[in-house]
């Protein structure tokens, strides 16, 4: 219920644009925004019959008062819009993971002798900034690989040119030791212009510079700065191979795109300069539940580009931004010149976006992963799990089962096992349906659960067959549930725990209840038993495509008498298909190694 003061303080609220922060009774700001109206954007809230998402509902009901600042233009709104969401963090905005803290790579030429180092200081000086990575991980990465092409000084000692003697980085060639004056400041400054314009991307004029030096000292007699020069260049040259990709793009652009679970998202940022892709990092996005993709994308390009400290031409997205007008002359008031955003739909471009869309689901799979793989994270995971589930004890061993075909044909199943919350695959298994015709996969989990619990007592001990689960996580709804426990029933396996989680409200469903146990999702036990059911999908949809393609891929030579395996090898190493085959002479196939004229002649006849 919207109370009579937001009302009153709506109704004085001006037409200008600007920002407002909407505020909880104890005064927390809740979230920031920006608005080419105030009045019309904070209606679009408190008016009546107004219908919200979800996430906004529940801000919205916990509104005590609001507060707004007033600006000249949408894009001075959205720079104050941003300088107050990293400020105050509100917990209704989407927010970049750690972003005031992202790391730099920097180099200030205004050093005598200039360096190459970390800094998580972005600061309004003549430095050069590269960046912003997102982990310290990879910004060492980075700085490892153009130490390991490029001689600068690592240390921060005073440089004085009068030390007895160099460190260890000089006799191995990875410092040019100024220290000692082993080197002019013209060179020295060389070395660091190079190391500029490969971090900008010029990776091919790099080279160009690196080979006329190494002709110079060749010419000059200087062998040993040739061959110094030489290993420069073969380096440069692994890490441009390294970044070649399956796709043609030219210029520079950056090319985002992002994978969304629930409260969190996964954005993945390439960046290409020189047509090259010379980098990508991953940044993670909280806040996120109930936001579309392109809110989820606008919030990410605003908060990412206001700390960067390079910003390409063209950006190419996976999802449109909300302004995108107002953003992109943002955009090029912080470049000094034109900034483009699209969104392809077609061609090089697309296939593109693809690729690093590709990647964004990937990482954040591995970032779910990471997060549930803390000792103390799966231990309240499971402990969890055995208190909703009403189990004797925490769950050690569970066993993840799914069917996997198509209208019937090439009926699979899975058995996968974690082990104290993490996978165990040596104790993975597969099973061939082989009793039930037709789709029937309530029959075909029966089958596959019977047969798993009449080995745990048929195999002798040490098997891992008999090493019976804590707990047994079926892939369905009520009905998966009862034809594993029925199946269970008739083995002897009562005893064993057993629940199911439904795919599409992640409702639990166990014996003897009738309703559903909702967890929340960002519960540790529900994300556990998730990533069971999903990896008990994953096996076992494998195992089918396997089987699927053997089935499609089988040979018209197979029903040939006299053509087993090896003959079928060699015949298709010889001619390349089975059409070449058809088409090859009598004696050609006769000619073929292990091929008799009778066993040709059989060939072309069945051919």
């Amino acid at each position: 219920m919207t109370s009579n003061l937001i009302l009153q303080q709506m109704n004085q609220l001006p037409i200008s644009p600007g920002v407002y922060l909407l505020k909880d009774a104890e005064g927390n700001i809740l979230y920031v925004g920006k608005a080419a109206n105030l009045r019309h954007r904070l209606r679009s809230y408190f008016g009546t019959g107004q219908k919200l998402p979800p996430k906004l509902k529940r801000m919205v009901a916990r509104v005590s008062d609001l507060d707004f600042l007033v600006t000249t233009s949408e894009q001075e709104a959205l720079i104050l819009e941003l300088n107050l969401i990293k400020r105050h963090r509100p917990r209704y905005n989407v927010r970049l993971k750690d972003d005031k803290t992202f790391p730099y790579l920097k180099i200030d030429p205004n050093e005598d002798w200039p360096r190459v180092y970390i800094t998580r200081r972005l600061e309004q000086d003549e430095g050069r900034y590269f960046g912003p990575f997102a982990s310290a991980k990879s910004v060492r990465q980075t700085l490892k690989t153009i130490k390991r092409i490029f001689p600068f000084r690592s240390c921060s000692k005073p440089v004085t040119g009068t030390d007895s003697r160099p460190c260890l980085w000089y006799y191995v060639g990875k410092c040019l030791a100024p220290c000692i004056g082993a080197v002019s400041k013209e060179e020295y400054a060389e070395v660091i212009k190079q190391v500029i314009l490969f971090l900008e991307g010029k990776r091919g004029r790099v080279v160009q510079e690196l080979e006329s030096q190494m002709s110079k000292a060749a010419e000059a007699l200087e062998f040993e700065r040739a061959t110094l020069l030489r290993d420069q260049i073969q380096a440069i040259h692994e890490v441009i191979e390294g970044q070649r990709i399956a796709t043609t793009v030219r210029g520079e652009q950056d090319v985002i795109a992002l994978a969304q679970d629930k409260d969190q998202a996964h954005v993945q940022v390439f960046f290409i300069r020189n047509s090259k892709l010379i980098g990508r990092e991953s940044f993670v996005l909280q806040g996120t539940r109930s936001e579309e993709p392109p809110q989820i994308m606008t919030s990410f390009i605003k908060q990412f580009y206001d700390s960067a400290p390079y910003i390409p031409s063209l950006l190419l997205l996976q999802y449109p931004v909300e302004d995108k007008m107002v953003i992109e002359n943002w955009l090029q008031s912080k470049k000094g010149a034109k900034v483009n955003i699209q969104v392809p739909s077609r061609g090089n471009k697309k296939q593109l976006v693809g690729i690093v869309a590709e990647n964004a689901q990937r990482g954040l799979e591995q970032f779910k992963i990471k997060q549930l793989a803390t000792p103390k994270v799966l231990e309240t995971a499971l402990a969890e799990i055995a208190r909703e589930l009403q189990l004797p004890h925490p769950p050690l061993r569970m066993e993840g089962y799914d069917i996997s075909n198509i209208q019937g044909t090439s009926a699979v199943g899975s058995m996968v096992v974690f082990d104290q919350g993490k996978p165990k695959p040596a104790h993975y298994r597969r099973f061939r349906i082989k009793t039930v015709s037709g789709a029937d996969d309530y029959a075909m989990l029966h089958e596959v659960i019977k047969r798993r619990f009449k080995r745990s007592s048929d195999a002798p001990a040490p098997d891992t067959w008999t090493i019976l689960p804590d707990l047994v996580l079926i892939d369905g709804g009520k009905g998966q549930l009862n034809a594993a426990q029925a199946a269970m029933h008739e083995v002897g396996a009562d005893s064993v725990p057993i629940a199911s989680l439904a795919k599409e409200n992640e409702q639990l469903f166990i014996p003897q209840r009738m309703e559903p146990i909702i967890l929340p999702g960002n519960s540790p036990g529900l994300q556990l038993l998730q990533r069971l059911r999903d990896e008990a999908h994953r096996f076992a949809l494998g195992y089918h495509q396997k089987i699927r393609q053997k089935r499609t891929f089988a040979s018209a030579l197979d029903n040939i008498p006299g053509i087993g395996p090896k003959r079928k090898r060699v015949l298709l190493r010889q001619f390349g298909s089975v059409r070449a085959i058809q088409e090859a002479s009598l004696e050609e196939l006769a000619a073929t190694k292990g091929m008799s004229r009778s066993l040709a002649k059989r060939i072309k006849e069945s051919l």
